[in-house]
């Protein structure tokens, strides 16, 4: 638990971090979703933005930016939960909360080496895009086809 704990980062915190792992040579690796009731899309999804670098970031919509894309009755599972379980798989190293619409403020404040988007992106269609070239980063498309979505999946257990 106080592992899982020290994963879940502020901004602040979260920029400290990065310098330090930045000093020591590893390479960032940066991406963001709601994470909303997770399912085996975000494992593939994460597990695919890790092999792209040694340190991963996962940022988290905050609850009324899911809303906000999602509709109502989303997020079923609050922010500091949906970071928690998200800290708890191994290869994510940190995870912070945005309440942006997407994460160019925090591309600026990190300057990732990799922003990683999943298929339901082309590296053409990332809205960061700018944002990460411009700090000398790159997209990369990772995990498996769009199969599988929390929405989907809640749509279809309100019908069993």
């Amino acid at each position: 638990m106080a592992d899982t704990q020290s994963k879940v980062l502020g901004r602040s915190e979260l920029v400290s971090r990065v310098a330090e792992w930045k000093r020591a040579g590893d390479s960032i690796v940066l991406t963001n979703g709601c994470f909303d009731v997770l399912h085996v899309g975000h494992i593939r999804y994460l597990h695919g933005a890790k092999q792209l670098g040694e340190r991963l970031i996962v940022a988290i919509n905050a609850d009324e930016t899911v809303r906000n894309l999602k509709g109502a009755g989303r997020p079923r599972i609050p922010a500091s939960e949906r970071a928690e379980i998200i800290a708890a798989l191994a290869g994510v190293d940190a995870v912070v909360e945005f309440s942006e619409t997407d994460v160019r403020a925090l591309v600026r404040e990190i300057r990732p080496n990799v922003h990683a988007k999943g298929t339901d992106y082309t590296a053409d269609s990332v809205p960061e895009r700018d944002v990460v070239i411009e700090c000398g980063g790159r997209v990369a498309i990772v995990g498996d086809p769009k199969d599988h979505s929390s929405t989907e999946l809640l749509k279809r257990w309100k019908e069993s």
